[in-house]
């Protein structure tokens, strides 16, 4: 069985999403990244890199999100057009995603949340990037109901993973019809619902002081 070692995390929701999509059965294994599980001795023999999330298929494992949902749709034949233009529009967000947007949503959420001191300049740079990249966004779901165009794909998957966690880099999808219909479109979907439901639950609940 497939195991998938994950947290409640942008890049690690795609891979639920992808595995309820397809209906592959899979194991899930919470690596607590609020802990610091990522950098246990035990997670960086799996993944040096020391980030989730990870994918485990009988001896073959494999890392990078992107990644992981290409060969899960390629493994399974489904949310990825098999030739042509559709499926090099498919890669084109995909690429997308990786290049742009999830650099600059995680680094406007660093940068606003995370840094040691204030860093101005740095957090107005990828905050006025992602809000751009929102921007075209909705201008390309005007036209398509999906960001690859007719269908719902991998790309789709891919996106929504940070849409999920918006508000991390202070982000909304306000003033951004199209965008927001998509959301609500892609949320509203039992797989992902599922999906959703299984990342929120390795969050440990924490206990009120006595």
């Amino acid at each position: 069985m497939i195991e998938v070692h994950a947290f409640a995390t942008p890049n690690s929701i795609k891979v639920l999403i992808a595995l309820e999509e397809m209906a592959l059965p899979y194991e899930l294994k919470a690596v607590n990244v609020r802990k610091g599980e990522q950098k246990t001795d035990a997670f960086l023999a799996i993944n040096p890199n020391g980030k989730v999330p990870v994918l485990v298929d009988g001896g073959f494992v494999l890392t990078e999100s992107a990644a992981i949902l290409i060969y899960l749709a390629e493994k399974t034949g489904r949310l990825l057009p098999k030739d042509g233009v559709a499926r090099a529009r498919v890669f084109e967000q995909l690429f997308f995603h990786a290049s742009g947007l999830s650099p600059a949503f995680g680094n406007a959420g660093f940068f606003k949340r995370s840094s040691p001191e204030p860093q101005p300049v740095a957090e107005a740079r990828f905050t006025t990037e992602a809000e751009r990249i929102l921007g075209l966004l909705d201008v390309k779901l005007a036209t398509h109901p999906y960001v690859a165009g007719e269908e719902f794909t991998i790309a789709d998957i891919a996106h929504f993973g940070w849409m999920w966690r918006i508000a991390f880099p202070g982000l909304t999808l306000d003033g951004r019809p199209n965008l927001s219909r998509w959301f609500e479109t892609v949320g509203a979907r039992p797989a992902v619902q599922q999906a959703i439901a299984r990342a929120e639950a390795l969050v440990e609940i924490q206990q009120p002081a006595a």
